[in-house]
């Protein structure tokens, strides 16, 4: 006898974050209140590791979109017989739960949202505050629009604008939170000067060091901005913030015997570690059946590829694999510490990671 897969419902995915902690009860009265399928178009496709397919299907659209998986609504930037990279989507829900709580919302607070994307989060918002009090922008015009529309639809009538986000908002003024639902290379300075002292900005950065990770600041009142990272966070860049995942290469192999496991990098505290001590290196990585396979590269054209069990290639100048060895052994010695002991401190200079205490800056380990 044959049996029929239940589909699963919006009410079983708002469950289920509840159960794991992360909607407080304001909260989970405000998922409640806003369906995800009304801000996710008809047209989309699923992430896999390595490409995009698209969901065919009432029953298969029904359950990605009730699914705590991010849902692609844009590829190649919407041009058409691209490579079918993934440029847009509806992030995890749980994601959205993540960033929410860390945003602190109070009645009565103003929010700006960089990337309105499809309009879920603003429409979130809007429950939460009140849409007069809801600002987002997004880039696309096409995204844009069809966000709009969305929120209309449903009922909600934020304040919209087509623009950059990294740019200030004309005539804004202050706001009491700013959320960016797009990664950023790093925290631009003007995003600090639309958020009042005592503010709060949670956003996602794009670590160039293989992964992602939130960061929650609280605006000084110097302008400066300081707080902890707080868990992982994969989000599609911020257009300005692009970047190609590897440098060019330069320079004949050089081979020599495997050591530290390349397995033992992919942890998120020592990505953050590795990206303040070693400022332009990129690294990808691969699993694999033994472990994991990792390409690293930077501008001046140094690389290193190594693969669990394996022997270790090094190109271009310099020894690149001993320096991400040498940021290793030092992550070690003060204690492995995980991403969360460690923080952000954003001027007007630039930014600076530092670890258990602003004052504990990780400088880098060149120049």
């Amino acid at each position: 006898m044959s049996t029929v897969e239940q589909v699963p419902t919006y009410p079983d995915l708002v469950q289920a974050l509840a159960d794991r902690g992360l909607l407080a009860a304001r909260w989970r009265r405000v998922f409640d209140a806003v369906p995800r399928s009304r801000f996710v178009p008809a047209c989309v496709w699923r992430q896999l590791a390595d490409r995009c397919v698209p969901v065919v299907g009432t029953d298969a659209w029904l359950a990605l979109v009730n699914s705590d998986e991010p849902v692609v609504t844009q590829l190649d930037d919407g041009a058409e017989g691209g490579p079918g990279v993934a440029t847009s989507s509806n992030s995890m829900p749980s994601m959205g739960a993540r960033m929410l709580g860390l945003l602190d919302v109070q009645d009565e607070h103003r929010v700006l949202e960089v990337g309105t994307g499809t309009g879920y989060v603003a429409a979130l918002l809007c429950e939460r505050l009140g849409e007069g009090l809801v600002h987002s922008v997004e880039l696309d015009p096409a995204v844009a629009r069809q966000a709009a529309e969305a929120l209309a639809q449903a009922g909600y009538r934020p304040h919209l604008r087509v623009g950059d986000g990294e740019q200030p908002w004309p005539g804004l003024g202050p706001v009491d939170r700013l959320i960016a639902t797009c990664a950023l290379r790093h925290v631009p300075y003007a995003l600090l000067r639309q958020v009042r002292p005592g503010g709060v900005i949670v956003a996602p950065l794009a670590r160039e060091f293989w992964s992602g990770a939130l960061v929650q600041l609280r605006i000084q009142g110097d302008g400066t901005a300081a707080g902890p990272f707080c868990g992982g966070a994969t989000y599609m860049p911020m257009r300005s913030h692009r970047s190609p995942d590897l440098h060019d290469v330069r320079g004949q192999g050089r081979a020599r015997a495997a050591g530290l496991d390349p397995a033992r990098l992919l942890d998120l505290g020592f990505a953050v570690y590795a990206g303040a001590r070693l400022p332009g290196v990129r690294l990808i990585h691969q699993n694999t059946p033994e472990g994991a396979q990792v390409w690293a590269t930077r501008e001046d054209g140094a690389a290193a590829t190594a693969a669990t069990g394996e022997e270790v290639w090094q190109y271009g100048p310099g020894l690149l694999w001993e320096e991400i060895e040498q940021a290793w052994w030092e992550y070690e010695s003060v204690g492995r510490p995980d991403a969360e002991q460690f923080g952000l401190t954003v001027t007007d200079r630039g930014q600076q990671v530092w670890l258990r205490d602003p004052h504990e800056v990780i400088r880098p380990a060149r120049g």
